[in-house]
């Protein structure tokens, strides 16, 4: 089975969520295509070729400067293959079923994990289900970013060919306008390996200051609960859980989040949980690895303190 993965960049670096779908293809099969889209690719295809790609087709140049979900999912489709790997990203959301409809093959959403080459796991009703489906025939499938390992990295070389997409009237009908670009040193939940993470219970957006300086010092993304989001004291970009993020990295510590379902499902499968809260029985600590049962305006700076000393700050 020849499988094609985009491996989805932004920035000049393939992003987190684009290696997460080649781990996933990589589970699927050993040939594996990487697709690589923008306006200069080239220097990805190195990238792309330690992370096990043999093969590499890119689209580049100015057609591909900027977004656009017609051409960019042409663009997947002019590579032949028998299933299509796409990071269910803000983009692969809108890119993914397009590619199924050119191709008019079956679509698999929100894949969590690769049972075989054929089987999978995705989550429907809101995440409080976990369905296990198999496909007959080539697919499509969208892979949700945070739940898969990166692929291991090494040395490799690939073959590198390039994608020829014609142009066509469609392409006008839409068009990028802007992208709104987060703050210039923020750092992005989804490509994080520390995320801190405040809840209700840090009370008010003016005591964010204390999620703030923890994440500074560990150079980690700042994450808010649902709940802190839809009071207005962070925005949603911030967000972690169902209706949120998804979220898987080495570190996630989460402050005065007491752990409802929906935020749980978002960042469970972090390698390291860390909470603090004041209740003993919240339910976060059910899947925290270490857990602080204290004042989080008292344990959080005393962290800081401690890993500034450590680190001879």
């Amino acid at each position: 089975m020849k499988v094609a993965v985009y491996l989805e960049s932004y920035n000049n670096k393939i992003t987190k969520a684009g290696l997460e779908a080649l781990a996933a293809a990589q589970k699927i099969s050993d040939d594996v295509v990487g697709i690589l889209i923008g306006e200069q690719v080239g220097d990805l295809v190195t990238t792309a070729g330690s992370f096990g790609v043999k093969s590499v087709q890119k689209a580049e140049g100015d057609l591909f400067a900027k977004y656009h979900s017609n051409i960019y999912s042409r663009a997947i489709a002019n590579v032949e293959a028998d299933a299509y790997i796409i990071p269910s990203t803000a983009w692969g959301k809108e890119i993914a079923p397009f590619v199924s409809a050119k191709k008019g093959y079956a679509f698999i959403g929100d894949v969590s994990a690769v049972v075989d080459s054929s089987t999978f796991v995705r989550s429907i009703h809101g995440n409080k289900i976990l369905s296990t489906v198999k496909v007959e025939g080539n697919f499509v499938a969208a892979i949700r970013p945070g739940v898969f390992d990166l692929p291991p990295e090494g040395d490799g070389t690939p073959e590198v060919s390039d994608i020829t997409v014609a142009s066509d009237p469609s392409f006008d009908k839409v068009k990028l306008v802007e992208i709104l670009s987060a703050d210039s040193g923020k750092i992005e939940l989804t490509e994080a390996d520390i995320i801190v993470s405040g809840g209700r219970g840090v009370g008010g957006p003016e005591n964010f200051n204390v999620i703030e300086e923890l994440a500074a010092t560990l150079g980690a993304a700042v994450g808010a609960s649902r709940a802190v989001v839809d009071a207005g004291w962070r925005p949603h970009s911030d967000q972690v859980g169902q209706t949120g993020k998804f979220v898987s990295p080495k570190l996630y510590i989460a402050a005065g989040i007491s752990g409802a379902i929906q935020h749980l499902a978002g960042m469970s499968t972090s390698d390291i949980i860390v909470a603090v809260n004041k209740d003993p029985e919240a339910p976060i600590f059910k899947v925290a690895d270490y857990g602080i049962v204290g004042d989080l305006f008292k344990v959080l700076p005393a962290m800081n303190e401690a890993i500034k000393r450590a680190r001879g700050n």
